[in-house]
């Protein structure tokens, strides 16, 4: 499956969690890294849209919609940090 890069899901964040991604910067709790979201690994489907690690590819976070509710998972992050307006 190919992937596109993080801003793929502002969109999906911007609709979830208010959230501007593009500018946001993380720590992936499985290899440490701190990096851009915008340069992370995107992947999405019908089932839903997943982020992943670049540096070793581990789920970062996980978006996932219904006609009742939005989820979202960002337990591979151990933190996010976004600018101030």
């Amino acid at each position: 499956m190919s992937h596109l890069d993080g801003n793929a899901l502002a969109g999906a964040f911007a609709e979830t969690l208010g959230i501007d991604i593009t500018a946001a910067t993380g720590r992936c709790a499985g290899c440490r890294q701190v990096f851009e979201l915008a340069n992370t690994r995107s992947f999405v489907t019908a089932m839903g849209k997943v982020m992943r690690c670049s540096h070793c590819d581990s789920v970062l976070a996980v978006l996932v919609s219904n006609r009742q509710e939005l989820l979202a998972n960002l337990s591979g992050l151990s933190w996010l940090t976004l600018p101030r307006p």
